[in-house]
């Protein structure tokens, strides 16, 4: 594989620098080529979600985080309620070391054929070290209040989702022990999911992603 990848970069460095009349160095040229993932990050309820799906016909592909959870659920033939997948996510942490959910999705993320990936649920920086291994990694980070995020889990319905303010309120608290303040923190960029509506939402996600694609072209352009 290294020779096919070292054959694969003489031949199209070389196109490049036809085309350019530069030269790009081999660690950027991996760099440009390899997959944006983008992970999306927040507390439960700010708009992950409504963001990746609203993406979906813009051609990324979207990994949720939640389903990978739910399907290791599945396996065991467990419920999938509020409190056995909350006790699942932390012991497969527990059992496999803190980026273990992220190591969950690695087939998908190695079997996808688009350029962008988009990570709905990313919960901590051990999992953002994880994803580091397949791509180069963008973290948006989705911001919105306690109370339009709790009126929007009650109206979602999921089977794990809060129905009392104490639930919701112990979620969050879960989501914050395994770091997910870290990520939020660390985001390379964020959106104040605050009187906007559906649509300007994911507009917004959007831009950002195209700006971070036309970022690493650019980097190309300029070598």
């Amino acid at each position: 594989f290294q020779l096919l990848q070292k054959f694969a970069y003489n031949i199209l460095s070389s196109i490049f620098i036809i085309i350019s009349g530069s030269f790009i160095d081999e660690p950027l040229f991996w760099y440009v080529l390899t997959k944006l993932i983008v992970c999306l990050t927040g507390m439960p309820g700010a708009g992950k979600s409504t963001v990746a799906e609203g993406l979906k016909p813009k051609g990324y592909d979207i990994i949720n985080m939640g389903n990978a959870v739910r399907e290791e659920a599945t396996k065991k033939n467990l419920e999938p309620t509020r409190s056995n997948l909350g006790k699942l996510m932390l012991k497969l942490r527990e059992k496999n070391g803190l980026g273990a959910v992220a190591e969950l999705i690695k087939p998908q993320i190695e079997s996808s054929t688009a350029h962008v990936i988009l990570i709905d649920g990313v919960r901590s920086n051990d999992e953002i070290q994880v994803l580091r291994k397949f791509g180069s990694v963008k973290l948006l980070a989705i911001h919105a209040s306690a109370d339009t995020r709790f009126n929007f889990l009650q109206e979602r319905g999921r089977s794990d989702d809060p129905q009392t303010k104490d639930h919701f309120q112990e979620r969050d608290n879960r989501e914050l022990s395994v770091g997910i303040s870290n990520s939020i923190a660390l985001s390379d960029n964020t959106i104040s999911n605050t009187g906007l509506t559906k649509d300007e939402l994911i507009e917004s996600a959007f831009n950002i992603i195209q700006s971070w694609i036309e970022w690493k072209f650019q980097i190309l352009v300029a070598k």
